[in-house]
């Protein structure tokens, strides 16, 4: 008896390591856009991907690590701890919007994206970088170097890329909030539609 129960416990262990050892982490890395803005927290699109996951893919977990305001600068200040913190599988890299819309020059909103991506590199977490667009009254020309900047730095570091999440949502007033930067309740849903495609093969090669 002492035997069986010493070998159930030994199997009891082992599973709870295994399980431990399966365990995945996907890390969100944005501003007011993930952080659920003006909404409940399970409104927001990263809590609709939560869902997704707990039963597609229940052993990943999420750590939602999106502010408000957030910019490059303040991304990168806080992402070595995360790293160190979570060790992330996965890193949805969703920042850059705020710096444009201040005006900050795009070389150092590019600098510190890449410094993200390659500190994710050397930790080995996959990266899916996510673009964005700004208002065109910013002037043409800069519009379309911060838009391309994503691209570059993609193609740079070989990570999957989304252009713009919010395709078919932000020029929709109906899924926009008054403000006309964020998006509403019923704009999250097609926000995850438009990242999951990109995300997917990220999750499956694991």
């Amino acid at each position: 008896m002492f035997f069986i129960r010493r070998l159930l416990l030994v199997l009891t262990i082992s599973l709870l390591l295994t399980k431990v050892t399966l365990a995945s982490t996907l890390l969100v890395m944005g501003d007011s856009l993930s952080a659920a803005y003006n909404l409940r927290q399970e409104a927001g699109w990263v809590s609709l991907l939560e869902n997704k996951l707990s039963t597609a893919n229940p052993d990943i977990k999420i750590v939602n690590a999106s502010v408000s305001g957030e910019t490059t600068q303040g991304g990168l200040s806080r992402f070595t701890q995360l790293l160190a913190e979570h060790k992330p599988d996965w890193i949805i890299l969703e920042l850059g919007a705020n710096d444009a819309l201040r005006g900050y020059p795009l070389k150092k909103t590019t600098s510190n994206l890449e410094t993200m991506i390659e500190q994710a590199q050397k930790a080995k977490a996959k990266v899916l970088l996510i673009g964005n667009r700004i208002p065109q009254n910013y002037g043409k020309r800069y519009t379309d170097m911060f838009f391309t900047l994503y691209e570059n730095i993609a193609n740079k570091y070989n990570v999957a890329y989304l252009p713009f999440m919010l395709e078919n949502v932000a020029l929709d007033k109906a899924l926009m909030q008054d403000d006309g930067l964020h998006p509403n309740k019923e704009g999250q849903p097609l926000i995850l539609q438009n990242i999951w495609p990109y995300l997917q093969p990220l999750l499956d090669d694991k």
